[in-house]
């Protein structure tokens, strides 16, 4: 049986063919889109005890989650990153809530109504509010998102996560604190 295809055809289909250099850039930008690097520091320093209005019209403070493992999560609907990062921030709230974790989602947004409705529809349970100016400055600013802080039992931030954040990170990063 001859093939069916003529020269130029052949040499077309060439052209299309990807190299292996083209599919290693287009895997390594499919892996940055879903697992998107992220910079851990360590941190050693007090929270100041701001306050935070949750959307439920709640007032919480730093201070009245000293004896929890906290994530502080600065964040805003419009941010793929951030809408990529939450259903594992979700599954981590559900498996360690009880055992003495918190999280504070604060979107850097001004719009209460709009977070609400976003945590709402994607049936997010852990609680979230706006970050005020003076949140963010509490925090050393929030002049990206999204950003994360892992504050201990004794109210010290731990850990600064620029980027997103993921269910292994979390557990590598808070179980060892909520063991101190």
């Amino acid at each position: 049986m001859k093939n069916a295809l003529g020269p130029k055809a052949k040499i077309w289909l060439k052209k299309l063919t990807p190299s292996p250099v083209t599919l290693l850039l287009l895997g390594l930008i499919v892996y940055v889109w879903f697992r998107p690097p992220a910079w851990v520091s360590d941190e050693q320093r007090p929270v100041p005890n701001v306050q935070m209005m949750l959307t439920d019209g709640r007032v919480v403070s730093m201070a009245s989650l000293r004896g929890k493992v906290v994530l502080v999560n600065f964040w805003a609907t419009w941010c793929p990153y951030c809408r990529h990062e939450m259903p594992d921030m979700q599954a981590f709230y559900r498996d360690w809530h009880a055992r003495g974790f918190e999280i504070l989602a604060l979107s850097i947004e001004d719009n209460p109504a709009l977070v609400a409705a976003f945590m709402e529809k994607e049936k997010y349970t852990f609680p979230a509010g706006l970050a005020s100016a003076e949140v963010q400055q509490a925090f050393g600013g929030a002049n990206r998102v999204p950003l994360s802080f892992i504050v201990d039992k004794k109210g010290v931030i731990r850990h600064k996560v620029s980027g997103q954040v993921y269910y292994a990170r979390l557990e590598g990063l808070v179980a060892p604190l909520l063991k101190d």
